[in-house]
């Protein structure tokens, strides 16, 4: 893609989706965090059915630590690597209350120092929770940075590299969101859909190369 081409892909996205926001459900800092580590290889909507339930009585590390591994286990054994994930968010919750005082870090070292938190995890919570023009690479934007050739590359860390030099800065805020919901509406892996009249969210476009 071209320097027009990229701002013409811009503007549509925002245009269609002016204030695009996480699918995953959170209350605070804490229960984003939470929610996107237990969201790794797992969908949006099955995160969200079992974390309703879970950040009504444990939406603070301190709480997360009353409730406990077990329990923990329980409201989210329908979540893939739950026991992995159940382990992580105690033990992520353990660092922040002795660490950070209970409170959700705001630097990317210190988020990646905790259990389960990665590059990825690390820079969701810093745009959503935070405000930061950061963009976490996942398998939708992977594959829209390389089937559109907006960002192309190998890994992870390469396309979002990319993005973060081509993506003009008016639209960097936003752009991890887009993309997000580009890929797993429109550029779906399949085939990708060519028009919007059946994709949701309501208006969201088909921009493809």
């Amino acid at each position: 893609m071209k320097k027009p081409q990229i701002e013409e892909f811009f503007a549509r996205l925002s245009k269609a989706l002016p204030e695009p926001r996480t699918e995953l459900q959170f209350i605070n800092p804490y229960t984003l965090l939470v929610a996107v580590v237990l969201s790794a290889q797992a969908t949006d909507k099955g995160v969200n059915k079992a974390t309703g339930p879970l950040f009504k009585v444990a939406d603070t590390p301190q709480k997360m630590l009353k409730l406990g591994e077990a329990k923990l286990t329980d409201y989210i054994k329908t979540i893939g690597l739950f026991r992995t994930k159940a382990k992580n968010v105690i033990k992520l919750s353990e660092m922040l209350v002795e660490l950070h005082g209970g409170i959700v870090p705001q630097t990317r070292e210190e988020l990646e120092a905790l259990p389960g938190v990665g590059r990825k995890t690390a820079n969701v919570v810093l745009n959503v929770a935070f405000g930061e023009p950061t963009i976490a690479v996942d398998t939708h934007i992977f594959r829209v940075g390389n089937r559109t050739g907006l960002a192309t590359g190998k890994t992870p860390l390469e396309v979002e590299e990319k993005l973060m030099k081509v993506v003009p800065e008016k639209y960097r805020m936003h752009a991890h969101h887009w993309l997000i919901l580009h890929g797993r509406y429109t550029c779906i892996a399949r085939k990708p859909r060519p028009s919007i009249s059946r994709v949701q969210p309501p208006s969201f476009l088909s921009l493809r190369r």
